[in-house]
């Protein structure tokens, strides 16, 4: 009789679409080595309550869950077991505690390693749907004053410095159109602003609603100063690109806002 040959299966390594999706995965993983470092293995093994049992379970079911049951890393961990060291029968109490504990220490290294994995194909991931810095610009018709104060920095990779410039200017922009030039920060913007008697006005104040939008936006240009142009005098906070442009984008919007505003009173 002829024994038919078993073909080997074919390995498919899990692929993932998205950061959110990496992301979970991760957490997954980093369950697991809570789970492992909660575990009291010398507890466990002298009570035979199991939950070294079912750690181990917990571990060999979510490799399989996150990558798949045909991928490479199930395929290599499938039979994981929490144990390191040489194993034999008649064994003591002791040392087979000390293998379990070593086996423990093996087990979150070999998590750790899975978890760095996913993190490499989570830039991957990043640098393949990152747009180029020079498109944030290219895709956005941001106020001339904050593209000239901004651009050349962002793409210098100063990305934060160029959100600090950006600030500036708005600033200066408004001194400029308001003639308040011995005011500065949030003093500037609630004088310049004013809902009772503005300098520069976002509409024609003939009612509540007129006065509320123009005390609203006093508020943002406030913000501005306080949030972006203060901070940033010091230690700006780190973040995406993205989240830069988007500061940047505001300081835009309201610089655009200073270009349209009426001059009410003079300086």
């Amino acid at each position: 009789m002829v024994r038919r040959r078993e073909v080997p299966q074919e390995l498919v390594e899990r692929e993932f679409r998205s950061v959110e999706e990496i992301d979970e995965a991760i957490r997954k993983l980093e369950r697991r080595i809570q789970e492992l470092q909660r575990l009291d293995v010398q507890k466990a093994f002298l009570t035979h309550d199991g939950t070294d049992d079912v750690a181990r379970s917990n571990v060999r079911a979510t490799i399989r869950e996150v990558f798949g049951p045909g991928s490479p890393e199930f395929k290599e961990h499938q039979y994981l077991d929490i144990w390191a060291g040489p194993m034999f029968m008649g064994m003591a109490d002791g040392a087979i505690i000390e293998g379990k504990k070593r086996g423990v220490v093996q087990t979150v290294g070999i998590l750790n390693g899975l978890i760095g994995r996913i993190r490499e194909k989570r830039e991957d991931l990043t640098r393949a749907v990152a747009p180029p810095a020079e498109s944030y610009f290219s895709h956005l018709n941001l106020h001339p004053r904050i593209l000239e104060a901004s651009r050349d920095l962002f793409l210098d990779g100063h990305t934060w410095e160029a959100v600090f410039a950006a600030a500036k200017t708005l600033i200066n922009y408004v001194k400029d159109r308001s003639g308040r030039h011995e005011l500065d920060g949030a003093p500037l913007m609630r004088t310049v602003f004013s809902a009772n008697n503005p300098i520069l006005a976002f509409n024609d104040l003939r009612d509540q609603t007129d006065r509320d939008e123009q005390e609203g936006m006093m508020h943002l240009f406030e913000g501005a100063v306080q949030a972006i142009r203060n901070p940033g005098g010091h230690s700006f906070p780190e973040g995406s690109q993205q989240r830069a442009v988007e500061y940047i984008s505001f300081l835009s919007l309201l610089a655009y806002r200073i270009q349209e505003a009426k001059v009410r009173r003079t300086p």
